[in-house]
């Protein structure tokens, strides 16, 4: 039975075992006065034990290459937002900008869901008195 490397170097080597045969089989009908004058690997039947394997390398590969390039995207993806997120650090009313987008983009969906945005520096006066009350106790 053949192995997969077997059956690359096969078919990859096809010419030179073509040669290789026509000259064995020469050899053997020249006493009759037989000439062979082409030899021609066409067609190989392959066991079905080597086909499921060829099957099962083959999606193996197609699974791997999918994960790689699920990977790549996620990479650019992650990349993309590390360079919003300066761009947002660097501008904050860039931040502002896309929560109004997005508050927009909710809001053209027909949704039933109300929100609120509360900027958290409205908050920050609380929190101090709250620190303050729990230091002088």
């Amino acid at each position: 039975m053949l192995g997969q490397a077997e059956l690359d170097e096969l078919l990859s080597h096809r010419e030179k075992i073509n040669v290789t045969l026509q000259g064995i089989i020469d050899r053997q009908t020249e006493p009759w006065g037989i000439k062979v004058t082409a030899v021609e690997v066409k067609d190989m039947v392959l066991p079905e034990g080597m086909k499921r394997a060829m099957a099962k390398q083959a999606e193996a590969e197609r699974e791997r290459r999918a994960k790689i390039v699920n990977a790549e995207g996620e990479y650019q993806a992650a990349e993309k937002m590390v360079q919003a997120a300066g761009m947002m650090a660097a501008q904050p009313i860039a931040l502002q900008l896309r929560f109004l987008q997005t508050m927009r983009e909710i809001s053209s969906e027909h949704n039933t869901t109300t929100f609120l945005p509360v900027p958290i520096d409205l908050f920050s006066p609380f929190a101090r008195r709250s620190a303050d009350e729990l230091g002088k106790k």
